[in-house]
């Protein structure tokens, strides 16, 4: 007989999964739900030009690798990513790896060769559909693709010319036609449309950068399109439109019309791109005040948090407080790390009856609010130097500072010069994330920078240098920015995100002010 635990095993099931993801035309709200879901669940991320890196805000967890695809310039080959979703997704024992394609996955993005790559190799894979450019683009420039009165059929195409000719003489009777990739091609694809039987006059319009705040449109006849486009400077990505809808813009153009935009939208952030640096670990609720504003977002990890590293010493201390007058908390991050250890202990909040409890802002307050806890002090002034000075303790008095290994000196010394004893523990670290090239190429574009934290300051100056136009959440952050080496500092006039959000308008402002 044999025993049972030198038995054979059967092979743990492999997690190898692939989700090749329609990202959208680039309006990150344009992400389906289930796309949303599909990175979320994601090991690893294949991202490429057309995609809003905005989007990797939801799989903060994830390896992301950027394989390029833009215009006629592929930073790798269409085999090469093939092979790396495949080897990616085998990895390891098997990993779950999104796919995350401009558009629409099986409209011009060859996701039908990367499905067909993972059905080759036994990879179990699901398509995630998107919002298509072809029918987004003209919308968001207020053109319907069909219309009642004016195209009951539509047609997209290409703008590879190899296909003109005969091509278009079989699409004779369709009304509206949508044409992308072609924008470098437009006048012979214009040519050879006239040449099939489409009258000169018929309306036309290029849209490019449809559905982001740097959409632009340029609108002509076929006769004089590719005329309009250049004369507008406009180039790849973009998507042109001909067809007697054209004509409806005039009446339904909203999204780059200043009568029809948020109230906010045409303000100094409008078309502008604002770079917001935050943790590794998760996005930004700044992000959705700066869109509202029409800025551009490119959310960029600069610092993660990660364990304490000396967990024992730190349970030494929560388990005994003693003594204690007053926790210090002076970040949200703070919070969160602290009832996760006191989870760790077995314990919860009833562990701190005891104590009181002062916040560094009302963001942090908030924090505990949310774990049922009220902040016995808050400052007037968020901030370390301000909760130093105002913080009503008693002399001889013990403050226990909860906070990283990279903590400021300034409310230590506040304390101490008025007679407190203070003490710090490691509740956690805070430590450099790695963007990858792209991201850091992308962030030297940016109009402004967003710092939220003096760590934040010091990481953006180590990897990417000072020249940038920064907005600072306070007058403690802005004085880390200026002694790494920051020369344009705009400090918000309050602890919240729409203060931060007024600083860097204020600093786009500013910097496009003649000197």
């Amino acid at each position: 007989m044999t025993d049972a635990a030198s038995a054979p095993q059967p092979a743990a099931p492999s997690r190898a999964f692939v989700s090749l993801i329609g990202a959208g035309p680039g309006d990150p709200g344009l992400l389906t739900l289930r796309g949303a879901e599909a990175l979320r669940q994601a090991d690893v991320v294949l991202f490429d030009y057309l995609a809003n890196p905005e989007l990797l805000r939801f799989c903060p967890q994830a390896q992301t690798i950027y394989v390029g695809k833009k215009g006629f310039s592929e930073y790798i080959s269409q085999e090469q990513i093939n092979a790396l979703i495949v080897t990616k997704a085998q990895e390891g024992g098997g990993q779950r790896v999104a796919r995350l394609k401009g558009g629409d996955v099986f409209v011009f993005g060859r996701g039908g060769e990367e499905a067909e790559a993972c059905a080759e190799a036994g990879v179990p894979f699901e398509i995630v559909p998107g919002v298509t450019s072809a029918v987004a683009a003209p919308a968001y420039a207020g053109i319907p693709v069909t219309h009642r009165e004016a195209a009951r059929s539509f047609a997209v195409l290409t703008g590879n010319t190899k296909e003109g000719g005969a091509h278009y003489e079989r699409l004779s009777g369709v009304d509206t036609l949508v044409l992308l990739m072609g924008v470098r091609n437009l006048d012979q694809i214009a040519a050879e449309l006239i040449q099939a039987g489409r009258a000169p006059e018929t309306p036309a319009a290029t849209v490019q950068w449809g559905t982001t705040p740097q959409q632009r449109v340029a609108t002509g006849t076929l006769a004089t399109i590719a005329h309009r486009v250049r004369e507008a400077g406009l180039e790849a990505p973009a998507v042109t439109v001909v067809g007697e809808v054209v004509r409806l813009r005039e009446t339904l153009r909203w999204f780059d019309h200043a009568e029809h935009a948020a109230p906010d939208f045409g303000g100094p952030l409008a078309g502008r791109r604002v770079a917001v640096t935050r943790t590794r670990d998760g996005a930004s609720g700044l992000s959705d005040v700066l869109r509202a504003r029409g800025a551009s977002v490119l959310e960029v990890p600069l610092i993660r948090f990660a364990e304490t590293g000396d967990e024992a010493a730190l349970h030494a201390r929560l388990r005994d407080l003693a003594g204690v007058g007053w926790l210090l908390l002076t970040s949200n991050q703070a919070v969160t790390a602290l009832f996760t250890q006191l989870e760790r202990l077995g314990l919860d909040a009833r562990h701190l009856a005891g104590v009181r409890l002062a916040a560094v802002g009302p963001s942090t307050a908030r924090s505990l609010a949310e774990r049922g806890l009220r902040a016995d002090f808050v400052p007037a002034t968020p901030g370390a130097r301000h909760l130093g000075a105002e913080l009503p303790a008693r002399p001889g008095e013990v403050t226990l500072h909860l906070t990283s290994q990279l903590a400021e000196d300034e409310l230590e010394r506040a304390l101490v010069t008025r007679g407190l004893r203070y003490e710090r523990a490691e509740l956690y670290r805070t430590e450099p994330a790695q963007p990858g090239e792209h991201a850091l190429a992308r962030l030297r574009g940016a109009d402004v920078v967003t710092l939220a934290s003096g760590s934040a300051a010091r990481h953006l100056a180590a990897l990417a240098g000072t020249d940038f136009v920064v907005a600072a959440m306070g007058p403690q952050t802005a004085d880390a920015a200026r002694e790494a080496g920051f020369t344009r500092v705009t400090v918000a006039q309050g602890a919240s995100l729409e203060a931060l959000a007024d600083a860097a308008a204020q600093a786009v402002a500013a910097a496009a002010r003649p000197t």
